[in-house]
């Protein structure tokens, strides 16, 4: 499923969603988490990437590990270990950016509910969403910049 794609290889293909969506929950749900007055405003966005993101990073960690494993797999060398290092990255992304999507759902669910939040509630959802999205900047960009190595030999 996560091999080829109209007969390219799907990690490629698919790697750019991941490195879309994922900044983009990053900066929307802090800005919703920090910012009260755009709140009304940015919820669809932060619920559509909370789960688009995750599914983005999911897809690319299958479809990685299944390119790695039909054409990468007798790779050893300074090759090798750049593929090592790229791959590294892939489980500990998926989980912040997983982890920050439940946050940023949590944040707008506390945000539109209309019961009475006690404020260190709101206050320790806000903090977890801003440093899951730091968390999730991070990653995304250490495993982007690690591939991009990888391939391009920079």
């Amino acid at each position: 499923m996560f091999n080829e794609i109209l007969g390219l290889p799907a990690h490629p293909l698919i790697i750019h969603f991941a490195v879309v969506l994922t900044p983009l929950l990053a900066g929307v749900s802090a800005a919703h988490a920090l910012v009260p007055r755009i709140r009304p405003h940015l919820g669809w966005a932060v619920v559509l990437l909370a789960v688009a993101a995750p599914a983005a990073v999911f897809a690319a960690r299958q479809s990685g590990g299944a390119l790695k494993e039909a054409r990468f797999s007798q790779v050893e060398g300074e090759l090798g270990q750049r593929i090592a290092e790229h791959q590294s990255f892939a489980l500990p992304l998926l989980l912040t950016t997983a982890s920050l999507g439940v946050a940023s759902l949590l944040s707008v669910y506390l945000a539109r509910t209309k019961t009475n939040v006690p404020a260190w509630v709101s206050t320790a959802v806000t903090a977890v969403t801003v440093v899951l999205a730091v968390a999730a900047g991070y990653y995304v960009f250490r495993a982007g910049d690690s591939g991009a190595r990888a391939v391009w030999g920079l």
